[in-house]
């Protein structure tokens, strides 16, 4: 188990995975993670489906051409849905299920990678959410903000390097402009 510091810095996202696929409580704990997170009101406003049939995580890794494509690689893919009637923060509290399961799969030493759908097309005429909702059979209101890819990964990352973090993002009491010419 990592300290939570020690954990950020070691999550990285993981396109290539192993064949070995994660054990029922492995699963377990990454969904327990979306479950916990908070929401806005305590309204538990998203979803999730769980997938592990190689089929449809083939189908899934087609959602938007070229960039999703390892899905089909993952031994396990969540889709994170959200829904608009019953909270207008879905997003907010989607977002953090998400994350929460990937600081949790890397806790477990599980790779894992964040893929945008809301947003984001499929082909010129099909957004990704409405190609996704095709495959997994989604009801409306129902809306997909993202896939998480996960499996053990196939190789280490180098974590991420604290002493070169973008402190000029960080703005004290109100905003000040800084000098980007430099």
């Amino acid at each position: 188990m990592f300290d939570f510091q020690s954990l950020l810095v070691r999550r990285r996202s993981i396109r290539k995975f192993t064949e070995e696929l994660l054990s029922p409580d492995e699963i377990r704990k990454i969904i327990e993670a979306a479950l916990l997170s908070p929401t806005s009101k305590n309204r538990h406003s998203w979803e999730f489906i769980a997938v592990e049939e190689k089929e449809t995580l083939s189908k899934l890794s087609v959602c938007k051409p070229g960039s999703a494509v390892f899905i089909a690689d993952a031994v396990l893919a969540i889709v994170v849905l959200g829904n608009p009637l019953v909270s207008d923060a879905w997003v907010e509290d989607a977002s953090i299920a998400a994350i929460n399961m990937q600081l949790q799969a890397e806790e477990l030493g599980i790779g894992s990678c964040w893929v945008q759908v809301r947003n984001r097309n499929y082909s010129d005429s099909i957004s990704a959410s409405e190609y996704i909702n095709d495959v997994l059979e989604i009801p409306m209101p129902l809306e997909v903000l993202c896939m998480i890819a996960f499996g053990k990964k196939e190789k280490e990352r180098t974590p991420a390097d604290t002493d070169n973090l973008h402190w000029e993002k960080v703005h004290i009491g109100a905003y000040r402009q800084t000098d980007t010419s430099l």
